[in-house]
């Protein structure tokens, strides 16, 4: 199986709601506001979404924001979302989006990359990651 990785474009927005829906357990993804999203994310200079194609089909995705930072004296990325379908998972897929994630904030000078997680620890750990902090959220 091939896997191509590309920059999502404004005609993928269906696809990815289909994925994104399949990730999401806190809320119910709503179609319109998704697509509003998606529409703003797609173009802004300080994003990367990229999505992993096989067969021309849209099988993962990873979402990436860069941002500056005091802390880490620069530029930092964060992966506010992964997802791979099921049935794709444990071929590398996952692997293969947060490399390009890396190259990606590399190329921008992210100082690192960094992500929240309470079902993947042991696939980040498995490509390096390493535990930082404990995440916390309020909803408004």
């Amino acid at each position: 199986m091939t896997i191509i990785l590309r920059t999502a474009s404004t005609g993928d927005c269906n696809e990815l709601f289909k994925l994104a829906s399949q990730l999401a357990t806190s809320y119910v993804l709503e179609r319109d506001a998704f697509a509003k999203a998606y529409s703003s994310l797609v173009t802004a200079p300080h994003v990367d979404l990229v999505i992993a194609e096989s067969d021309s089909t849209v099988v993962g995705y990873v979402l990436a924001f860069h941002h500056q930072t005091f802390y880490a004296n620069g530029m930092v990325s964060w992966v506010e979302e992964i997802f791979v379908q099921e049935e794709f998972r444990r071929q590398n897929i996952g692997n293969q989006l947060m490399n390009e994630v890396e190259a990606r904030a590399h190329k921008r000078g992210s100082k690192l990359v960094a992500l929240a997680t309470r079902r993947a620890a042991h696939f980040y750990e498995s490509i390096g990651y390493k535990e930082s902090a404990t995440y916390y959220k309020k909803s408004l």
